[in-house]
């Protein structure tokens, strides 16, 4: 079957409270908070266009909330009204391809409907149904070159994408405040900074995965990450962007409908890759590259952009992120201890 003609089929494996929808929640951000979700008792459906891996299933499973899986495609409209059509009693939509300019070139009309069709094909199932509030994952690249000016980028930051991801990212948050107006729907977006942590794996929708994955990565493989730069960047950690969403999941009445989530801070890649000693193999080093010698880390450009500022998250949603350089790198390598080999090296004798 073509992943991207999926049908439907559901697996509930516990039991819940809210429920919860989020369409791409096969991928990594969508997985965090999916997990954050359930170990609080939630009732939370992903839906993709394949399975979360088994490692994920097999933890979730765990927890208190119940897990339903939705195979299908945001492409489809049947597949998305029939996901809606369950009475969630709040949507997340979190479906993207964050592409590369080959596949940028290649591709345009896939990323556009995923991206801003599919966004659109799901707010039309919500009004037309009892969902309470729908929130949408975008991306703090919808900033564009507006993101390199000097000091911390607030909400209020003027948007000029390039990238077709960013302007879709840009295009989509349009779509979704014309939509809300026009339906009376609550629609609130968040614009997450450089996300990366635990459930991140190539899902085939990215392009380029995160630089500190990517490092993580050759932690485990036991060879060496070499970087262009020390990479100075507001790197935010996956379980930080779920507490985040689900303040504003439980905020009765936000007084924005757009928040920057990110972690309030910078730190070098170059230090943060030197944390992950307890799960690294021998060969493992981080370092500048030295004289003759090429990156090994994609760093996702050759200039670092400015931080997200979340002073609208911390005043009105009490939102405090807990996991900067050091937290997150031994709450990350204890993750990769235990998920790592199975999940991220499907051929080592430990998977």
């Amino acid at each position: 079957m073509n992943p991207e003609q999926a049908g439907n089929c559901r697996l509930d494996l516990r039991g819940g409270l809210m429920r919860i929808l989020i369409f791409g929640g096969a991928g990594f951000v969508g997985l965090g908070i999916a997990e954050a979700l359930l170990a609080r008792g939630d009732d939370v459906t992903v839906l993709d266009r394949r399975a979360p891996p088994e490692a994920a299933q097999s933890a979730f499973g765990a927890l208190p909330g119940r897990l339903s899986i939705l195979t299908g495609n945001v492409r489809d409209e049947g597949d998305v009204r029939y996901a809606v059509a369950d009475a969630p009693d709040v949507v997340i939509y979190g479906a993207a391809l964050t592409a590369d300019a080959a596949r940028e070139a290649a591709e345009p009309d896939r990323i556009l409907d995923v991206n801003v069709g599919g966004l659109v094909r799901a707010l039309q199932a919500v009004s037309a149904g009892t969902v309470r509030r729908t929130i949408l994952l975008s991306s703090a690249s919808a900033y564009g070159d507006s993101a390199f000016q000097a000091g911390p980028i607030d909400e209020t930051t003027a948007a000029t994408p390039r990238s077709l991801y960013a302007i879709s990212k840009l295009a989509g948050e349009q779509f979704a405040r014309r939509l809300a107006e026009l339906r009376s729907l609550d629609v609130r977006i968040v614009r997450l900074s450089s996300v990366f942590g635990p459930w991140e794996h190539d899902t085939g929708a990215r392009d380029t995965l995160s630089p500190p994955f990517q490092v993580a990565l050759a932690a485990l493989e036991g060879r060496p990450a070499l970087l262009s730069r020390s990479c100075v960047r507001d790197f935010v950690y996956v379980r930080d962007v779920a507490e985040g969403v689900l303040a504003l999941i439980d905020a009765p009445s936000p007084h924005y409908d757009l928040y920057n989530i990110g972690p309030g801070t910078i730190w070098s890649l170059l230090d943060w890759g030197l944390q992950l000693h307890d799960v690294a193999r021998p060969g493992f080093e981080c370092r500048l590259c030295g004289a003759g010698e090429t990156a090994t880390i994609n760093l996702h450009g050759d200039r670092d952009r400015s931080a997200l500022a979340i002073g609208r998250l911390n005043s009105d949603l009490l939102y405090k992120p807990r996991y900067g350089l050091i937290p997150s790198a031994q709450d990350y390598g204890a993750w990769l201890a235990k998920h790592g080999p199975r999940l991220l090296l499907p051929s080592s004798p430990s998977a």
